[in-house]
């Protein structure tokens, strides 16, 4: 049964976000917490299309709470994308099978490196499908707690046509993990976060995806969950249900059982980062290894762009794609230089990384396309972990709201700036909220593209 909305204070009246609803069938779920009051491992599972690397601020923040780096992981799925059609096979994309067999050996690995009888899974989107696909068939004995932010559980759409896509509410995917009076499997406790009327995969009409004046079925309630703990986190975006600041306070209070000592994040002295190279074959994401590319880091000054020296770092990836780890400072902005066979030279610029992390994860900008062909630089403004709302959110790329963010419910996670070629060379400076990244205009007649990307 649903009970009526009550309101939730929020210890840290600092967050952006003063409120968040209840919606619960089982209000002790609230602050369950393992047995014992040890806090289980937690195994961290991303959505569609993207990479553990999306969890970092989340792994940094748990870490900055006590939870010990071993006693965590993140999934990362081979082919993230989902299929058109979950029943046929398509290149470089998975099923829902193969996203449940994944896991299950990733749940069955950190079982085995901690000791321990059950772990905590947290998805974002699609990665709740996978965890409660695991749970229903099988895994309910190795999962203490399943928390599913923004995971569309009753589609993205429910309607009679795809009937075999897993993002249809009303295909066989989705009813099977639907279907009772119950929609959650007893012995496992189970949280949804959603946002307020945010989440563009979360709207009653289809213009967010691609079929405008179309109904989609589905309303702002279908993260929520039938027996769960449901909790709405106000104008979050559908990313950001997973990886603001928001939202790991509810992640790490329902797995702990209590309140989280600090939300910021705790530097450390000594920073070592390391991460994966992966590409696009076919125009497709994917999380498969790169061999052949080489990563040059540089420490560069945050007010304008500029190298500070020679690179504090070169690697080669070899079979495995991996590069690191480099050592670094904490204070440090960054120029990741990515070459990447049959991919425009990258040039990545990072604010400082206050905690190390082996899932700095480094993927090759688009080639060069035609809407490219008359600029002298391109440089793209990229937000991972969430997307950029106007008029919600400060959003200035040189100096002026991107032209390319559309206004209303947040929907682009990129902005890209074309400047001519008597501009190649200058600084452009890329600002989300209280977020400046300063990047370099390289030119695009080189084969070159530079990102500044967020890291909040």
């Amino acid at each position: 049964m649903k009970l009526s909305r009550r309101t939730i204070l929020l210890a840290a009246g600092s967050l952006p976000f003063a409120t968040a609803s209840l919606r619960t069938g089982a209000i002790a779920q609230t602050t369950a917490a393992a047995p014992g009051n040890e806090v289980p491992p937690i195994l961290f599972v991303h959505g569609n299309g993207d990479y553990d690397a999306l969890w970092m601020t989340t792994l940094w923040r748990m870490e900055s709470n006590g939870i010990a780096r071993d006693r965590m992981a993140a999934i990362n799925f081979t082919d993230p994308n989902a299929r058109t059609d979950d029943k046929v096979e398509q290149a470089n994309r998975s099923s829902t099978e193969d996203q449940r067999r994944e896991l299950t050996a990733a749940i069955a690995e950190l079982k085995h490196r901690t000791g321990a009888a059950r772990v905590a899974l947290v998805g974002s989107s699609r990665g709740g499908y996978a965890i409660r696909n695991v749970i229903k068939n099988g895994g309910a004995g190795d999962v203490s707690h399943a928390v599913l932010c923004g995971t569309p559980n009753h589609g993205v759409f429910a309607t009679d046509d795809q009937p075999n896509s897993e993002f249809n509410g009303r295909g066989a995917f989705l009813r099977a993990l639907n279907e009772g009076e119950s929609e959650v499997t007893p012995g496992v406790a189970f949280l949804t976060l959603r946002s307020d009327g945010m989440d563009k995969f979360a709207q009653a009409d289809g213009r967010f995806i691609g079929k405008p004046g179309t109904p989609t079925g589905v309303t702002n309630e279908g993260p929520e969950l039938k027996g769960a703990t449901n909790l709405v986190l106000g104008a979050l975006d559908h990313r950001e249900v997973a990886f603001h600041p928001r939202a790991f306070r509810e992640i790490y209070k329902f797995i702990a059982g209590r309140e989280p000592a600090r939300i910021a994040i705790v530097p450390e002295p000594v920073v070592r980062l390391s991460g994966l190279v992966t590409g696009t074959p076919g125009g497709v994401p994917t999380n498969r290894p790169v061999a052949g590319a080489t990563v040059d880091i540089f420490r560069v000054d945050p007010d304008t762009g500029e190298r500070k020296g020679g690179a504090v770092h070169s690697a080669t990836t070899g079979a495995d794609g991996r590069w690191g780890p480099a050592q670094i400072e904490p204070s440090w902005s960054l120029e990741f230089v990515l070459t990447s066979p049959g991919a425009p030279i990258t040039h990545i610029y990072r604010s400082p990384f206050p905690r190390s992390s082996d899932v700095v994860h480094l993927r090759a900008a688009r080639p060069l396309g035609p809407a490219d062909k008359d600029a002298g630089a391109v440089v793209i403004m990229s937000r991972p972990r969430g997307y950029f709302g106007l008029p919600r959110d400060v959003v200035l790329l040189d100096g002026k709201e991107p032209a390319d963010v559309k206004l209303g419910v947040p929907t682009d996670s990129a902005a890209t700036l074309r400047l001519a070629a008597g501009e190649v060379g200058r600084n452009i400076v890329a600002q989300f909220g209280e977020e400046r990244i300063v990047a370099r205009a390289w030119a695009a007649q080189e084969n070159r593209i530079a990102i500044a990307e967020l890291t909040y």
